[in-house]
């Protein structure tokens, strides 16, 4: 989970060349733990598959960071969505499993 905040983090940070606001909130309910990672930034265009392997936004990018997050949240029985809105930026949400008495 480290390595997929560190990504959402920095592609939040990339995505805000001129400044702007990185957010991170969690919450809890009885049953999932939900984090959100929200920039002020550019946005994703819609139909875009971030998802997909080599898929970038970035002129330098490899297109892998994000592909991989997915990856390793969803082998944690979770899910990796995002909202975007071109020029206002973009909310990625890691949605966990809450396991009663574990970690």
């Amino acid at each position: 989970m480290k390595q997929v905040l560190l990504n959402l983090a920095r592609n939040g940070i990339e995505a805000m060349p001129r400044g702007g606001t990185l957010t991170f909130e969690a919450r809890a309910s009885d049953d999932s733990v939900v984090i959100r990672v929200a920039d002020t930034g550019v946005g994703i265009e819609p139909g875009l598959e971030i998802f997909n392997f080599f898929t970038t936004t970035k002129p330098d990018g490899t297109g892998l960071g994000l592909p991989i997050s997915r990856r390793i949240v969803e082998a944690h029985g979770g899910t990796l969505t995002y909202e975007s809105a071109p020029g206002r930026g973009t909310t990625f949400n890691v949605t966990l499993p809450r396991r009663v008495g574990g970690r």
